[in-house]
């Protein structure tokens, strides 16, 4: 009777040890996916903003002209006949700027957001 129980408590405590720690969906396996899962839905979500956001500047592109007004003056410099386009240098406090009517490059954009 003695031997059985000890046989009983070997076996239980084995299918406890395969339980949490062996196999395919152990306990520990359970955890890590359910971690993993967690981040891709805050990525999915993440990912559902942006998605928004840029479809949100599509319909402007779109539908709203003063949207690409402005993306015309802001990142190619374009302006208006009978305007001028004035430009100053960042950094400098006046020590070079652009002079009135005489265009200069574009505006840098590579550090830019390009939808603005």
């Amino acid at each position: 009777m003695r031997l059985r129980y000890v046989i009983g408590l070997v076996l239980l405590a084995g299918a406890a040890y395969f339980a949490v720690f062996g196999g395919e969906y152990s306990l520990l396996e359970v955890r890590r996916i359910r971690r993993e899962l967690i981040v891709e839905q805050e990525r999915l979500d993440q990912a559902k903003v942006e998605l928004d956001r840029l479809r949100a500047h599509v319909d402007s592109l779109e539908h709203d002209s003063a949207t690409i007004v402005r993306i015309a003056r802001e990142r190619w410099g374009m302006i208006r006949p009978g305007e001028r386009l004035y430009r100053f240098e960042e950094g400098d406090t006046g020590a070079q700027h652009a002079r009135p009517g005489r265009a200069t490059s574009p505006p840098d954009t590579s550090r830019s957001d390009p939808l603005r």
